[in-house]
């Protein structure tokens, strides 16, 4: 049985926990604040934001402040923010590295990523990301939103393959091809978006399963991303919802289960970008 502390191992050696909370749309100020801190009262050790999502300075006072007031070492949070796409470029790429961390307060961030795989950039960036890793600046480096053919181009001229590739992971897309491709590698793969953003939640099929495993359609959600062996990265603003969403630690999908949410990617659904036809 997985536990709220458990964590994945990275090729590297780097001990990543399995659920996160995501802060995109968490809103600027005391919003973002305040569902970082109730997240780490709750038990979650990791927490994934982005340059893009305008909160690195709010989640990095929340830390900041959580960990000073619990007397937690800064080392205990696992923290992940990307590379932007305006940003793309060796030196650029550098440049917004240190910006972030300056934002966030920290020395150093856990896990750094390519937010989407910029034409005629992205191996520019990808080596400035294994400049950070080479110089101690982060602990792990990866990509999102990389399809197996951007995976396969890194991995032609790439010194150091990414940890992870961060995508949009749920039942109705579980892209089995991508996982399989990124496991075949030892990259490890982060769910984005695992609840759907709730578009899925009046699905009869998952409301049905969730009742009579006693579960909400998020928690049934959360843990088949973890089953499938992928860190999930829920995201919410609300209190309970942030405790409801690490209350999958009790349970198991049954075989019944998991013949039900197999049966979901034959109605195929797509919440966020897609990158297939990025060059």
């Amino acid at each position: 049985m997985f536990a709220i502390d458990s964590t994945i191992t990275l090729a590297n050696g780097v001990e990543m926990p399995r659920l996160g909370l995501g802060v995109f749309k968490a809103g600027a100020g005391d919003s973002t604040r305040n569902a970082v801190r109730r997240a780490l009262d709750v038990g979650y050790r990791h927490i994934d934001t982005a340059a893009i999502y305008r909160n690195e300075e709010e989640v990095g006072d929340a830390i900041k402040s959580w960990c000073e007031e619990h007397e937690v070492a800064r080392e205990e949070i696992f923290v992940t923010t990307k590379l932007w796409n305006d940003d793309h470029g060796y030196d650029e790429a550098l440049e917004a590295y240190a910006t972030s961390t300056a934002k966030l307060g920290l020395e150093y961030v856990d896990l750094y990523l390519l937010h989407w795989p910029v034409p005629g950039k992205r191996l520019d960036s990808w080596r400035a990301l294994e400049r950070l890793l080479e110089q101690e600046k982060v602990r792990a480096i990866g990509v999102s939103n990389f399809t197996t053919r951007h995976i396969e181009q890194l991995l032609d001229v790439c010194e150091v393959k990414p940890h992870i590739n961060q995508v949009e992971l749920h039942p109705y897309l579980p892209q089995h091809e991508l996982v399989e491709a990124c496991r075949a590698e030892g990259i490890a793969t982060s769910a984005y978006s695992p609840l759907i953003k709730a578009r899925k939640f009046d699905d009869v099929r998952l409301q049905q399963v969730a009742e009579r495993l006693g579960r909400s359609a998020a928690q049934l959600l959360i843990r088949w991303s973890l089953e499938q062996g992928h860190i999930s990265l829920p995201k919410s603003s609300n209190h309970d919802r942030i405790a409801q969403n690490a209350q999958v630690f009790d349970f198991e999908l049954d075989e019944q289960a998991h013949k039900v949410l197999a049966a979901l990617s034959d109605d195929p659904y797509r919440s966020a970008w897609d990158p297939t036809d990025v060059v």
